[in-house]
C-alpha cells in the first residue's frame, strides 16, 4: 500500500506524497522488528524515508510556483480590436492593467497619472482632469485663445507637413495635438510659471522617453472615449488625427507590437546615465536641475541638494528620519510629503517613485543631487 500510494502521488498535484512516505517509514521500522538480523539496516533506511517526508512536507507546505516557460508575446493587431479591447489596451498603457485607473499609484507606461486626474471631484497641481476631455475639446477649439488660424507658435508646420490643413478641427484633433504639442494651447493655470500660459511642462508623448506610437496613442484616447460611456471613432480616424500633427519622421517605431507597460514596470532600471533617468521619471518637467539639459521646470523647487539637504533636516516643519543629505534625498523622492519646500504645496510630487525606479536608478539621482551645490559648477553625467 505504501509504495503504490507513493507511485499514485509522486507526480500527482494532491500533495499526499509525505503520507506515501510516513508509510513507507512506518513499514521499514515494523519490519526491523521481525527480521532483527536486518533491523540496523532497515532502521536507517526507516530513518531516511523519515527524513524525507519531513522535507517533501515542508516543501509542500510552502507556497506553490508552477514553473515553465514564459507566454509567448503575440503580435497585437491593433486595426482588428473591437473598441473595448483597445480601450483595455488603452488603459494598460495609462495604468499598468485592466481595472487599475482607480487604484492609488498605478501608473503604465504612458505615466499619465504622474500628472494628470481621471476622476470627478480630483484636482491636480500639475495638469487638468481629464475627466470629460472629449466635450472639453470642442469648447476649446473654439477659443479665440486657440488662434487655430495662426499655426506658427507649434512646434510642427502644419502647412509645410501637411499642405491645406489646419491646426484642430474636431475634438478629437484637439486631443491628438494636445498630446503631440502640449503647449499649443495651454489650459489657464497649468502652465511653467513665468510663461504666462504659454508653455506647458507637459512633454509630447510620442517622443523619448515615453515614445508612444501612435497605435497606442489611439488606445489610450479609445479608453478616455469608451470610459465615458461614448463611441470612440474608429481606429483608422484616430490614428489619422495624429498623422495630422506628427509627421512620419517623428513617429515611434519600436512600440507598436510590444505588450503595454505592466503595473510593476520600472521608468528607468538604472543602466541609464542620470541625466535620461531624470528625463524618464519626468523630473524635469517639474524641477530645474543643474546640469541636466532640459529639466527647467518651476512647478518644484530648484534642486540643489548637495546645499539644502542638510539644513532642511533641521527645520522645525521637517517630519522625516533622516540623519544625512543622502539619506535626506533618498527620502524626498520614495516620501516627498516628509518635508515640502515652502512655498510649494504638498501632495504635488507623486509617491510612486520607490516603486518605479530600480535601486540602481535611486542611487544615481541620490549620489547626482548630493553633488550639486550653490556657485559651484554641476556634477558630470553619469
Amino acid at each position: 500500500m505504501a509504495i503504490a500510494n507513493y507511485k499514485m502521488n509522486f507526480y500527482g498535484e494532491s500533495r499526499l506524497l509525505p503520507v506515501s512516505l510516513v508509510m513507507i517509514t512506518v513499514t521499514t521500522f515494523v519490519m526491523a522488528l521481525y527480521f532483527t538480523n536486518l533491523s540496523a539496516l532497515l532502521k536507517i533506511g526507516g530513518m531516511m524515508f523519515f527524513i524525507a517526508a519531513f522535507l517533501s512536507g515542508y516543501g509542500n507546505w510552502l507556497p506553490q510556483v508552477e514553473g515553465g516557460f514564459p507566454p509567448v508575446e503575440e503580435k497585437k493587431t491593433w486595426d482588428s480590436m473591437t473598441p473595448q479591447q483597445l480601450a483595455d489596451e488603452g488603459e494598460k498603457i495609462i495604468f499598468g492593467g485592466v481595472g487599475k485607473n482607480k487604484e492609488q499609484g498605478a501608473i503604465g507606461k504612458g505615466q499619465c497619472p504622474l500628472c494628470h486626474a481621471f476622476h470627478a471631484g480630483m484636482l491636480g497641481e500639475r495638469a487638468p482632469n481629464l475627466l470629460g476631455l472629449v466635450d472639453r475639446g470642442k469648447e476649446r477649439i473654439a477659443d479665440p485663445k486657440y488662434s487655430k488660424d495662426d499655426p506658427t507658435k507649434r512646434e510642427y508646420s502644419v502647412k509645410e507637413a501637411f499642405p491645406g490643413s489646419g491646426a484642430a478641427q474636431t475634438s478629437q484633433e484637439y486631443i491628438a495635438e494636445s498630446h503631440a504639442c502640449p503647449s499649443c494651447y495651454v489650459v489657464t493655470g497649468y502652465g511653467v510659471k513665468g510663461t504666462n500660459d504659454k508653455e506647458s511642462p507637459m512633454p509630447a508623448i510620442h517622443k523619448p522617453p515615453i515614445s508612444l506610437s501612435l497605435p497606442e496613442l489611439a488606445a489610450v484616447d479609445t479608453w478616455i472615449y469608451v470610459r465615458e460611456g461614448m463611441e470612440a471613432p474608429p481606429f483608422e480616424d484616430l490614428v489619422k488625427s495624429y498623422e495630422k500633427f506628427i509627421p512620419e519622421s517623428d513617429r515611434p517605431k519600436q512600440a507598436e507590437e510590444g505588450a503595454a507597460a505592466g503595473p510593476t514596470s520600472l521608468m528607468a532600471d538604472g543602466s541609464e546615465p542620470v541625466d535620461q533617468i531624470f528625463a524618464k521619471a519626468q523630473c524635469v518637467a517639474c524641477h530645474t536641475i543643474p546640469g541636466i539639459p532640459g529639466a527647467v521646470g518651476t512647478i518644484g523647487p530648484k534642486l540643489e541638494e548637495g546645499t539644502t539637504a542638510a539644513q532642511r533636516i533641521k527645520e522645525p516643519d521637517y517630519k522625516g528620519t533622516a540623519k544625512s543629505p543622502t539619506e535626506y534625498i533618498m527620502e524626498s523622492i520614495v516620501d516627498p510629503s516628509a518635508y515640502v519646500v515652502k512655498p510649494f504645496p504638498d501632495n504635488t510630487m507623486p509617491k510612486v517613485f520607490g516603486q518605479k525606479l530600480s535601486a540602481g536608478a535611486l542611487k544615481k539621482i541620490v549620489d547626482y543631487l548630493s553633488q550639486v551645490k550653490v556657485g559651484a559648477p554641476p556634477p558630470k553625467i553619469s
